[in-house]
C-alpha cells in the first residue's frame, strides 16, 4: 500500500471508527479476495443477510469479493487502519504480523479430515489462536472453511519426485514454502488474483488449492493435471477491526455475534458439499486429468512432507504442534 494511500487512509480513522457511537446505522465493509460462489463467499453473503436481519437494518455490510478493494497482501494493512471493518483472510496471512500459530494450519497432513480440524478450531486451541490477533487491533471471531487442498500441474504428480524442479504457486507462508522444497520444487509467492494468469503463461507450472477455489477461478482450464491429494487444509478466520468492533452498541454486536455464529455453521456446513460439486465440474469438463493417490503412493508423500513439523517447530511452537496433535489423538 502506498504512503499517500496510507496517510489518507490514516486521517480518516478516526472518524470511520467513530461512527459506532454516534450513529444508529452503521456500514461494515467485508472485503475478501474469492469469488461469491466459493464457500467463504457464500458465507460473507449469509453473513450481510443476517446482520442486516439481525439488527433490524442498524447495519449495513457490503461485501467485496474477487479483490475489488485489496489484494491478499493489501487487505490485513487496510483492515487495521480501518479502511475495511471485516476480513476472511486465510490462515498463512498472519505471519507477517509476528503471528505464527496460524500457519500450523499450513502443515501438511496435520489433520485427517474435518473431524480432526473441527477438534482444533472448535476447542481451546483455536480460542487460543485467535486470542492472539487482539494485540494487533484485531478481533478473531470465527474459524471458516475452504477444505482440503489438491495440487495441479502440467505434468502428473504422482510421487513426491514428480515434483522435482517445478515453480508451484504457494500463499506466503514459510511453512507452505518448506513444504514445496521438501518435494523438491520450487515456490513462488504470487497473490491468489494473479495465479490463472501465471499458470496460463507460464510463469508457474502448477499450485495447491481445494476444488472450489481451483473451479471457480478457472484453474482447471490451464492445468492438464491434477491429485487428490488432500495433504493440507485450507481455511480462513474471520475477523474485525477490534477499535470498531468494541465500539458498536452491546444490542447491536450481540445481533452481530448471533449473524457471525449462525453463518460459521452456514459456510463450513456448506465447504465439503461445494468442494465436491467443484471437483465433479472439473471432472465433466474433460480439460484436467485427476488422480487419486494408491496406498502406496499416499505413504510416499506423507513420508516425504511429515518432516516438516519438525522444521517449523521453532517458527510455529513445538508445544503447539504438540497441542494440535493431542486435540486430534495422533
Amino acid at each position: 500500500m502506498n504512503t499517500i494511500l496510507r496517510t489518507s487512509l490514516a486521517a480518516l480513522v478516526a472518524v470511520t471508527l467513530a461512527v459506532p457511537a454516534l450513529a444508529q446505522d452503521v456500514t461494515i465493509k467485508f472485503s475478501h479476495v474469492v469469488a461469491p460462489d466459493t464457500p467463504k463467499g457464500k458465507a460473507a453473503e449469509k453473513f450481510k443477510e443476517l446482520a442486516e436481519k439481525y439488527t433490524e437494518g442498524k447495519v449495513k455490510v457490503e461485501v467485496y469479493p474477487n479483490s475489488q478493494l485489496y489484494k491478499d497482501k493489501e487487505e490485513l494493512e487496510a483492515l487495521q487502519l480501518g479502511a475495511v471493518q471485516m476480513l476472511a483472510p486465510s490462515l498463512a496471512k498472519f505471519g507477517p504480523l509476528g503471528i505464527s500459530d496460524f500457519e500450523a494450519f499450513d502443515l501438511p497432513y496435520i489433520f485427517d479430515g474435518y473431524d480432526q480440524l473441527r477438534k482444533v478450531t472448535d476447542g481451546e486451541v483455536g480460542k487460543g489462536m485467535l486470542a492472539k490477533l487482539e494485540d494487533k487491533g484485531i478481533k478473531g471471531l470465527a474459524f471458516w472453511d475452504n477444505g482440503f487442498k489438491i495440487m495441479s500441474a502440467n505434468s502428473k504428480l504422482h510421487t513426491p519426485d514428480d515434483f522435482l524442479g517445478l515453480k508451484m504457486r504457494i500463499q506466503s507462508s514459510k511453512v507452505l514454502e518448506a513444504q514445496m522444497n521438501a518435494l523438491g520444487a520450487v515456490p513462488q509467492v504470487m497473490a491468489f488474483s494473479e495465479v490463472y494468469q501465471a499458470l496460463q503463461t507460464g510463469v508457474v507450472d502448477g499450485t495447491e488449492n481445494p476444488p472450489s477455489n481451483m473451479y471457480t477461478q478457472k484453474m482447471h482450464e490451464v492445468q492438464k493435471h491434477a491429485t487428490l491429494s488432500n495433504h493440507g487444509y485450507l481455511g480462513y478466520a474471520l475477523i474485525v477491526n477490534k477499535k470498531f468492533w468494541d465500539g458498536l452498541p452491546e444490542d447491536v454486536r450481540a445481533s452481530l455475534d448471533k449473524a457471525v455464529a449462525e453463518a460459521t455453521e452456514y459456510g463450513n456446513g456448506i465447504a465439503k458439499e461445494e468442494n465436491d460439486k467443484a471437483l465433479q465440474a472439473m471432472k465433466d469438463a474433460g480439460k484436467t486429468e485427476f488422480h487419486e493417490l494408491t496406498p502406496e503412493e499416499k505413504t510416499a508423500w506423507v513420508e516425504a512432507l511429515t518432516p516438516v513439523r519438525e522444521e517449523m517447530a521453532d517458527r510455529i511452537g513445538a508445544d503447539l504442534i504438540k497441542s494440535i496433535e493431542a486435540a486430534t489423538a495422533q
